[in-house]
Protein backbone atom coordinates (compact mmCIF):
# COMPACT_ATOMS: atom_id res chain seq x y z
CA UNK A 1 0.00 0.00 0.00
CA UNK A 2 1.32 3.57 -1.24
CA UNK A 3 1.78 5.96 1.52
CA UNK A 4 -1.25 7.93 -0.25
CA UNK A 5 -3.66 5.00 -0.19
CA UNK A 6 -2.87 4.53 3.52
CA UNK A 7 -3.65 8.11 4.37
CA UNK A 8 -6.84 7.65 2.31
CA UNK A 9 -7.99 4.72 4.38
CA UNK A 10 -9.98 4.81 7.36
CA UNK A 11 -9.97 2.91 10.25
CA UNK A 12 -12.37 4.28 13.13
CA UNK A 13 -9.89 3.27 15.95
CA UNK A 14 -7.54 5.29 14.09
CA UNK A 15 -9.47 8.44 15.28
CA UNK A 16 -10.47 7.98 19.05
CA UNK A 17 -7.43 10.05 20.31
CA UNK A 18 -8.08 12.80 18.21
CA UNK A 19 -11.65 13.36 18.45
CA UNK A 20 -10.75 12.94 22.39
CA UNK A 21 -8.22 15.39 22.25
CA UNK A 22 -10.04 18.13 20.07
CA UNK A 23 -13.41 17.11 22.72
CA UNK A 24 -10.84 18.06 25.37
CA UNK A 25 -10.16 21.64 23.85
CA UNK A 26 -13.74 22.22 22.85
CA UNK A 27 -15.04 21.63 26.63
CA UNK A 28 -11.86 23.64 28.04
CA UNK A 29 -12.50 26.57 25.78
CA UNK A 30 -16.07 26.21 26.62
CA UNK A 31 -15.35 27.26 30.15
CA UNK A 32 -15.44 31.12 28.96
CA UNK A 33 -13.13 33.90 28.82
CA UNK A 34 -13.34 34.39 32.47
CA UNK A 35 -11.45 30.52 33.02
CA UNK A 36 -8.64 31.83 30.36
CA UNK A 37 -6.65 33.77 33.32
CA UNK A 38 -7.07 31.33 36.08
CA UNK A 39 -6.02 28.43 33.87
CA UNK A 40 -3.34 29.67 31.75
CA UNK A 41 0.44 28.91 31.89
CA UNK A 42 1.77 31.51 34.33
CA UNK A 43 4.70 31.77 34.86
CA UNK A 44 4.81 33.72 38.62
CA UNK A 45 1.72 31.41 39.43
CA UNK A 46 3.65 27.98 38.45
CA UNK A 47 6.77 29.54 40.47
CA UNK A 48 4.68 30.18 43.43
CA UNK A 49 3.17 26.40 43.24
CA UNK A 50 0.40 26.30 40.95
CA UNK A 51 2.02 23.55 38.88
CA UNK A 52 -0.94 22.48 37.44
CA UNK A 53 -1.17 25.34 34.78
CA UNK A 54 1.91 23.51 33.59
CA UNK A 55 -0.74 21.05 32.11
CA UNK A 56 -3.96 23.07 31.36
CA UNK A 57 -2.27 25.96 30.36
CA UNK A 58 -1.67 24.39 26.73
CA UNK A 59 -5.83 23.57 26.45
CA UNK A 60 -6.95 26.73 27.05
CA UNK A 61 -6.94 29.48 23.61
CA UNK A 62 -7.03 33.06 23.69
CA UNK A 63 -10.34 33.14 20.97
CA UNK A 64 -12.56 31.10 18.79
CA UNK A 65 -9.91 31.80 15.81
CA UNK A 66 -6.84 30.52 18.11
CA UNK A 67 -8.92 27.47 19.00
CA UNK A 68 -9.27 26.63 15.42
CA UNK A 69 -6.11 26.95 14.14
CA UNK A 70 -5.34 24.45 17.03
CA UNK A 71 -8.22 21.94 16.32
CA UNK A 72 -7.26 22.40 12.52
CA UNK A 73 -4.29 21.29 13.19
CA UNK A 74 -5.21 18.07 15.14
CA UNK A 75 -6.91 17.14 12.20
CA UNK A 76 -4.43 17.66 9.96
CA UNK A 77 -1.94 15.12 12.34
CA UNK A 78 -4.62 12.86 12.82
CA UNK A 79 -5.13 12.67 8.92
CA UNK A 80 -1.22 11.94 8.86
CA UNK A 81 -0.21 10.35 11.06
CA UNK A 82 -3.25 8.92 12.97
CA UNK A 83 -2.16 5.23 12.34
CA UNK A 84 1.42 5.53 13.04
CA UNK A 85 0.89 5.06 17.17
CA UNK A 86 -1.25 3.49 19.24
CA UNK A 87 -3.58 5.95 21.66
CA UNK A 88 -1.29 5.10 24.27
CA UNK A 89 1.70 5.69 22.15
CA UNK A 90 0.18 8.95 21.28
CA UNK A 91 -0.39 9.68 25.03
CA UNK A 92 2.86 9.09 25.69
CA UNK A 93 3.83 12.17 22.80
CA UNK A 94 1.98 14.24 24.39
CA UNK A 95 3.26 13.65 28.04
CA UNK A 96 6.74 14.37 26.75
CA UNK A 97 5.75 17.41 24.22
CA UNK A 98 3.61 19.24 26.53
CA UNK A 99 6.82 18.43 29.92
CA UNK A 100 9.69 19.81 26.87
CA UNK A 101 7.61 23.05 26.19
CA UNK A 102 6.93 23.57 29.89
CA UNK A 103 10.95 22.97 30.59
CA UNK A 104 11.67 25.30 27.70
CA UNK A 105 9.33 27.87 29.05
CA UNK A 106 10.58 27.98 32.79
CA UNK A 107 14.43 27.35 31.81
CA UNK A 108 14.91 29.37 28.44
CA UNK A 109 12.23 32.16 28.57
CA UNK A 110 12.01 33.96 31.98
CA UNK A 111 10.60 36.96 30.17
CA UNK A 112 7.30 34.99 29.06
CA UNK A 113 4.73 35.68 31.85
CA UNK A 114 1.98 33.95 30.38
CA UNK A 115 0.81 31.52 27.49
CA UNK A 116 -1.81 29.98 26.00
CA UNK A 117 -2.69 27.21 23.03
CA UNK A 118 -1.97 23.60 21.90
CA UNK A 119 0.38 25.00 19.42
CA UNK A 120 3.38 24.33 21.02
CA UNK A 121 2.39 20.50 22.04
CA UNK A 122 0.81 20.38 18.26
CA UNK A 123 4.25 20.77 16.70
CA UNK A 124 5.55 17.34 18.84
CA UNK A 125 2.69 15.00 17.94
CA UNK A 126 3.98 16.42 14.25
CA UNK A 127 7.48 15.90 14.55
CA UNK A 128 7.06 12.40 16.19
CA UNK A 129 4.70 11.52 13.22
CA UNK A 130 7.15 12.21 10.78
CA UNK A 131 10.07 10.31 12.91
CA UNK A 132 7.72 7.64 12.84
CA UNK A 133 7.47 7.92 8.31
CA UNK A 134 11.51 8.62 8.63
CA UNK A 135 12.20 5.49 10.31
CA UNK A 136 9.98 3.04 7.72
CA UNK A 137 11.18 1.56 4.59
CA UNK A 138 8.74 3.23 2.65
CA UNK A 139 9.83 6.83 2.83
CA UNK A 140 8.50 8.07 -0.44
CA UNK A 141 8.03 11.73 -2.05
CA UNK A 142 5.06 12.20 0.55
CA UNK A 143 7.13 12.05 3.51
CA UNK A 144 10.27 14.27 2.39
CA UNK A 145 7.46 16.85 1.22
CA UNK A 146 5.69 16.81 4.34
CA UNK A 147 9.22 16.73 6.07
CA UNK A 148 10.58 19.50 4.11
CA UNK A 149 7.49 21.98 4.50
CA UNK A 150 7.54 21.14 8.26
CA UNK A 151 11.31 21.78 8.88
CA UNK A 152 11.38 25.01 6.60
CA UNK A 153 7.86 26.41 8.75
CA UNK A 154 10.50 25.89 12.00
CA UNK A 155 13.45 27.15 10.26
CA UNK A 156 11.40 30.35 9.53
CA UNK A 157 9.76 30.80 12.37
CA UNK A 158 13.13 30.61 14.41
CA UNK A 159 15.14 33.04 12.19
CA UNK A 160 12.23 35.66 10.91
CA UNK A 161 9.72 35.29 13.13
CA UNK A 162 6.11 33.88 13.22
CA UNK A 163 4.25 32.91 9.57
CA UNK A 164 2.52 36.09 8.71
CA UNK A 165 -1.08 34.89 7.77
CA UNK A 166 -1.16 33.24 11.04
CA UNK A 167 0.13 36.13 13.17
CA UNK A 168 -2.27 38.29 11.23
CA UNK A 169 -5.26 35.90 12.21
CA UNK A 170 -4.43 36.18 15.98
CA UNK A 171 -5.02 39.24 19.01
CA UNK A 172 -2.10 38.12 21.22
CA UNK A 173 1.69 37.55 19.75
CA UNK A 174 2.73 33.93 18.16
CA UNK A 175 5.12 32.10 20.96
CA UNK A 176 6.92 30.49 18.12
CA UNK A 177 9.65 29.05 20.58
CA UNK A 178 6.68 27.00 22.20
CA UNK A 179 6.89 25.22 19.05
CA UNK A 180 10.27 24.62 18.72
CA UNK A 181 10.19 22.76 22.27
CA UNK A 182 7.22 20.91 21.57
CA UNK A 183 9.03 19.66 18.20
CA UNK A 184 11.68 18.26 20.22
CA UNK A 185 9.72 16.72 22.70
CA UNK A 186 7.55 14.88 20.29
CA UNK A 187 10.55 13.98 18.40
CA UNK A 188 12.00 12.58 20.97
CA UNK A 189 9.71 10.83 22.14
CA UNK A 190 8.78 9.30 18.40
CA UNK A 191 12.36 8.08 18.33
CA UNK A 192 12.54 6.38 21.62
CA UNK A 193 8.81 4.45 20.36
CA UNK A 194 9.76 3.33 17.25
CA UNK A 195 12.73 2.05 18.67
CA UNK A 196 10.71 0.21 21.10
CA UNK A 197 8.13 -1.14 18.20
CA UNK A 198 9.24 -0.53 14.98
CA UNK A 199 5.80 0.41 14.24
CA UNK A 200 2.21 0.94 15.57
CA UNK A 201 2.13 -1.75 18.49
CA UNK A 202 0.16 -1.50 22.09
CA UNK A 203 2.49 0.19 24.39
Amino acid sequence: MTKLQRLLSFHSATAVFPVVLAAVLLACHALGADAVPVLRYERSAVLAGEAWRLVIGHLVHADLVHLGWNVLGVLIVAFLFARDFSWRQWLVILVVSTATTDLGFLLLEPQLEWYVGFSGVLHGLMAAGLVAWLRTESRDAITWIVTGLFAAKLAWEHFAGPLPFTAASLELPVVHEAHTYGAIGGGLAGLWLTERTRGPASL
